[in-house]
């Protein structure tokens, strides 16, 4: 009888899509999924190291997990991921319902590494690699809606910004084979995905060369090849880097209908000396200049970001250039998160994380806020427009309703009537929320 196996995943796109490559290759091997995690003989975490609490959450689900092993012995838990990649072995000593743990390199051995562990000895394999993309391996999309998938075009990360555990985690930067890349879209299309989304660190630094007698293939030639696949494939991409993306790649989202016409930019802070502090590679003034960029080319884009708020040394007016920056921007959304120290990074050994937690929270409630007005307006600017939706599936609230996204990701809802997943719909937005736009099908 196969065994059953139950995969959660934590973080960002990019674990997500890692948990439908463990999938393929665990299927590959006589795995059947679950989703009842009682009546799984494996158990598998694929976990996220960004910030603490998300650390703090695996762990307590760990803990849940321990009556399920009471009551059946022979189950096995891991941990994949960044998680067991930055706690490593010590992660057995510390957590002693575990039985395997494997970073995010290391998915090609699961198979053998659950054969090891499954007679009460444990497993580890963390070794990050040079080369591993997973490139032949074809995710299995046990999750999402059949209209929208990820694929992964590059692991890894070069930018060693102050804060961030990931090029610990994930090891160097490296880009996948572009044929395996368009391979993967076209079959996606075919099987009636309407809308892809490119992943990696920072894919505008994706780079492959293509042989001796060609030129290397950057990230605006690597889109323009996936949105040629076909005219109704949407393209979407992250996560961006100010520091590396080039008016070619905006030239080229401008000449494809297909590639949507929004931008995820993380500006981090507002201030030019905690950019520094941050090792970003740009300052206030360069970001400002790639926003320009954007407005001029792509009028009418969409924009998000990420914004840290009290990071290490971060003053009032630090905190207040920050808020200027996101009211000139005019961010359609934003992900915020106050400040979290991550061991090993270069902010935990050069900088005093000395921004007390109640300046942080305040910070980052003033930064909500901010954003919330910023949402709204953006929301509200979408009113009496017709937009161009691929219908994602029902609406949460109403099963007569379908939910879809236009082209700068604005969530739109409209009366199903004859209209079905995968269908571009055009909506006349006639009211909104605070972030979403309902509206009535038109020819």
């Amino acid at each position: 009888m196969a065994k059953k196996m139950y995969l959660e995943s934590y973080g960002c796109q990019m674990n997500f899509s890692d948990s439908e490559i463990v999938t393929s290759i665990l299927t590959e091997n006589g795995f059947t999924t679950t989703d009842v995690c009682e009546e799984a003989d494996v158990i598998l975490l694929n976990t996220c190291s960004i910030r603490e609490n998300a650390e703090q959450r695996v762990r307590q689900r760990l803990h849940d997990f321990k009556k399920i092993k009471k009551n059946r012995p022979g189950t096995q838990v891991g941990v994949l991921g960044c998680m067991a990649e930055r706690v490593k072995a010590k992660f057995l000593e510390e957590e002693q319902i575990l039985d395997l743990v494997v970073g995010p390199d290391a998915y090609r051995h699961l198979p053998q590494l659950l054969e090891e562990s499954s007679d009460g000895k444990k497993a580890v394999n963390v070794i990050l690699s040079k080369e591993e993309t997973y490139s032949d391996i074809n995710p299995v999309r046990t999750q999402g809606n059949g209209v929208t998938a990820f694929i992964s075009i590059m692991r890894g990360c070069d930018n060693m910004c102050s804060f961030c555990v990931v090029p610990f985690t994930r090891g160097r930067e490296r880009s996948r084979n572009p044929e395996s890349i368009l391979r993967e879209a076209r079959m996606l299309f075919e099987s009636g995905y309407r809308e892809v989304t490119l992943l990696g660190q920072n894919v505008d630094s994706y780079r492959f060369g293509l042989g001796q007698n060609e030129a290397i293939l950057n990230f605006a030639g690597l889109l323009e090849k996936v949105a040629s696949i076909h005219p109704e494939l949407r393209v979407r991409f992250s996560t961006s880097h100010p520091k590396d993306m080039t008016d070619e790649v905006l030239h080229a989202m401008a000449r494809h209908e297909n590639i949507c016409k929004y931008i995820h930019l993380p500006v981090q802070s507002g201030s030019t000396p905690v950019l520094e502090r941050m090792n970003r590679g740009y300052d206030r003034t360069w970001y400002l200049e790639r926003i320009a960029s954007i407005r001029k080319i792509l009028p009418g884009c969409g924009i998000s970001s990420d914004i840290i708020a009290g990071f290490c040394g971060e003053t009032e007016a630090d905190h207040q250039e920050t808020l200027r920056l996101m009211e000139f921007v005019g961010y359609d959304f934003a992900y915020m998160f106050m400040y979290s120290e991550r061991p090993r990074t270069l902010a935990e050994r050069k900088y005093d994380d000395d921004i007390t937690d109640e300046v942080k929270r305040r910070r980052l409630h003033e930064i909500v806020e901010c954003q919330k007005n910023l949402s709204r307006n953006k929301t509200l600017e979408g009113v009496g427009k017709m937009h161009k939706v691929l219908a994602e599936g029902t609406s949460k609230k109403s099963k007569e309703m379908l939910m879809g996204r236009n082209s700068q990701n604005n969530i739109v809802v409209f009366p199903t009537e004859n209209k079905r997943p995968g269908d571009y719909v055009n909506v006349i937005a006639e009211k909104c929320s605070a972030t979403t736009l309902i509206g009535r099908v038109i020819d």
